[in-house]
């Protein structure tokens, strides 16, 4: 090796600069998360056999009989998946301990365990770790690892705020049925309808039928649904920032979208049942827009009705499939595949389109990633639809379209049915409980294990182009 010549002025010591290396074990990672999303499903299977216990207990019914097992079983399922189908009717079969059952099923179904979860880890003063962190920011969308607590705190005080002024409203317009009745009636369609469940204890399977001209009562259910189906970070980004402009990406997307879907789907339904005898046409114009406004939104997943689902054209049936299908927002109380899924294909699809080769919206580029990961939650989506009809056509004597609506309305967790549900076989029973059960949990269990999964690439394989078209 040859030294190197000292500088003038400088010593004569020659210096060899080596780095050090220093050799330490590789320190394991944890190997059991606290939270993770096999602990989510594990819980929400928890929870709906809970239920069921609860459910089937002589207590439970109005008549003080043990309940059939399925039937239970089936109630619990669609209440902790907010969906709102069912096989008894709730207002008439379950007693007041049976109903009280059903909301807080719905209750925390639709919070969400996992909002519950880190709220008593909070409260025990446990620590959550980044890895943890990062697992409930990605299920209730939240974009910032600071303030988790805070957020989880303000979930909790968002969803009761809006819960507790909903049944005030109800119960000043339910007052007249007495204070006790008034309360309960009040306080059920109220979380209920926030929680986007569809459940309701007016008596007789009917729904809302008997109240299509209480017009406050249908814009509140309407209000509380939109609320609980936006989601809470969109709403907070909303009231901090005000203004369209300055609003995240994300809040842009899923306003704007949800904005243009209810206002297609208001129309929608107006022109497809204007002159239906069996729905709108007995109404007068003002009745005709708040009905198809009011099922607009219900198709968002919420499933309460105020006609008779039964009685609808086919084709207008088939596009509410379609509405159904996307559902509300990412890290909401609602289902579907989201319309910030469906809102990142529409925009992708524009931007291909125009010839641009980064897609985007509202001057932002979307992350390549996400892309891939809203066109895998959709073809999952569409496989899962299309299997269960293909299962429901063998196991159910009915037309197609019917079992269509069906299950659709149970994986997207909407809760809408044309009179199906209680006379599904018990072999179509529990494949709509798996339907509504994968439908809440099983697209967001997709993404986050992809999430976890991500690796960076060490290598890439070489591009070859493929022929489209």
């Amino acid at each position: 090796m040859s030294k190197r010549q000292p500088e003038k002025g400088r010593s004569n010591i020659t210096t060899l600069v080596r780095p050090w290396r220093i050799y330490m074990e590789d320190i394991p990672g944890p190997t059991n998360s606290m939270l993770s999303p096999a602990m989510l499903v594990l819980a929400f299977v928890l929870l709906i056999f809970i239920g069921t216990g609860l459910l089937i207990l002589p207590v439970s019914s109005a008549e003080g009989e043990v309940t059939h097992l399925m039937d239970a079983l089936f109630t619990s399922a669609s209440a902790v998946c907010v969906t709102g189908l069912t096989v008894v009717d709730t207002g008439t079969h379950w007693s007041f301990f049976g109903q009280m059952v059903v909301l807080a099923l719905i209750q925390l179904g639709g919070l969400g365990f996992m909002t519950g979860a880190t709220i008593l880890i909070l409260l025990f003063g446990q620590r959550i770790g980044l890895r943890e962190r990062l697992f409930i920011e990605t299920t209730l969308g939240a974009s910032k690892l600071g303030g988790l607590g805070a957020l989880v705190r303000g979930i909790a005080l968002f969803a009761f705020i809006t819960e507790a002024a909903g049944a005030v409203i109800l119960y000043f317009h339910f007052s007249s049925l007495g204070t006790a009745d008034a309360v309960w009636k009040a306080v059920f369609q109220s979380i209920s309808a926030f929680n986007n469940a569809g459940f309701d204890i007016f008596g007789y399977n009917n729904s809302l039928l008997n109240y299509q001209s209480d017009t406050v009562l249908l814009l509140t259910t309407a209000a509380l649904v939109i609320l609980g189906g936006i989601g809470f970070m969109v709403i907070v980004d909303v009231a901090f920032k005000r203004k369209f402009s300055r609003l995240e990406l994300n809040s842009k997307v899923v306003l704007t979208t949800t904005g243009i879907l209810l206002l297609f789907g208001t129309l929608m339904i107006l022109v497809l049942e204007y002159s239906n005898t069996g729905t709108l046409r007995n109404m007068d114009f003002s009745q005709k827009i708040t009905h198809a406004f009011f099922h607009s939104v219900m198709c968002r997943t919420a499933g309460f009705a105020a006609v008779d689902m039964a009685e609808l054209t086919q084709y207008c049936m088939f596009f509410l499939v379609v509405l159904m299908f996307i559902g509300g927002a990412s890290g909401s109380t609602a289902g579907g595949i989201k319309v910030n899924t469906f809102g990142i294909l529409i925009a992708t699809t524009w931007s291909v389109l125009r010839g641009r080769e980064q897609a985007g919206a509202f001057g932002k580029e979307f992350i390549p990633q996400q892309i891939y990961r809203a066109l895998s939650v959709i073809m999952l989506a569409l496989g899962i639809v299309t299997i269960v009809v293909m299962i429901l056509t063998i196991t159910e004597d009915n037309r197609f379209l019917p079992l269509l609506f069906e299950a659709v309305s149970a994986f997207s967790n909407t809760g809408l049915s044309i009179n199906l549900t209680p006379q599904l076989s018990a072999a179509g029973r529990i494949i709509i409980i798996f339907t509504m059960f994968i439908g809440r949990l099983g697209t967001l269990t997709m993404v986050l294990l992809m999430i976890q999964r991500q690796k960076p690439a060490i290598y890439r394989f070489p591009k070859e182009a493929m022929t489209i078209g």
